[in-house]
């Protein structure tokens, strides 16, 4: 499944410019699909830097679809890095989240170019749930959620400028101590996974707990 905006292979093939990366066998977990939701997920080791997941969902014959990509970078002092593309009933929204997990550093250059993207698409419609989450006092105000019809273009090159802005000071940013790094990422994961979420309790609902529990904290965030 291809999502349109297909942010993922594009993070993949730019981060590969720098980095090794080193697809990882997710078995029976790289594919499931059940009561037409089908979700495929690949996941990479990026030497030297941290972990990949891409995972595509589609639903209702293909009119739904949703990517998500998650960057968890363990080397260096950075933000946790989450894109969610869906697409439903002809309506987009991208979201590009920065989660502050960092051990001292202050982002101040990549927090001052997201919110320049932010104010570039401010006549777009932003994208709200409508509640509070347990995530919100680590969330950076600058992250990205926007929403319409006829918007694909604007909101791909959204993505891909955040995207793209966060690999090119991926250089510049402090190098940490990994086991920190990793234990902040496997705090987020696991809250994620405890606090549950629509795109969570589906996956518990129609896989199980084991499997979404696999599919998160390992798969996605590489926190197992």
């Amino acid at each position: 499944m291809k999502a349109e905006n297909n942010i993922g292979n594009w993070l993949r093939e730019h981060l590969s410019r720098t980095f090794t990366l080193k697809q990882l066998d997710l078995g029976a977990d790289a594919r499931l699909s059940k009561k037409g939701f089908t979700f495929e997920t690949e996941s990479y080791d990026v030497v030297d830097l941290g972990h990949l997941c891409i995972m595509r969902m589609k639903a209702m014959l293909g009119l739904m679809r949703m990517e998500t990509v998650v960057l968890s970078v363990t080397h260096k002092d950075v933000p946790l890095i989450n894109l969610d593309y869906v697409k439903a009933a002809g309506k987009e929204t991208q979201i590009v989240e920065l989660y502050d997990t960092q051990i001292s550093s202050d982002p101040e250059e990549l927090l001052n170019a997201f919110q320049q993207i932010r104010d570039r698409d401010a006549d777009l419609a932003d994208y709200t749930s409508g509640s509070a989450h347990w995530y919100d006092n680590i969330l950076y105000p600058c992250s990205y959620h926007k929403t319409g019809k006829g918007v694909s273009d604007r909101l791909a090159a959204a993505a891909r400028d955040c995207a793209g802005k966060y690999i090119s000071l991926l250089a510049s940013a402090p190098d940490c101590d990994h086991a920190e790094k990793q234990g902040k990422t496997r705090a987020f994961a696991e809250q994620l996974f405890a606090n549950g979420g629509p795109a969570v309790d589906q996956v518990t609902k129609l896989f199980g707990r084991d499997t979404a529990e696999r599919l998160i904290l390992r798969h996605m965030y590489g926190a197992r």
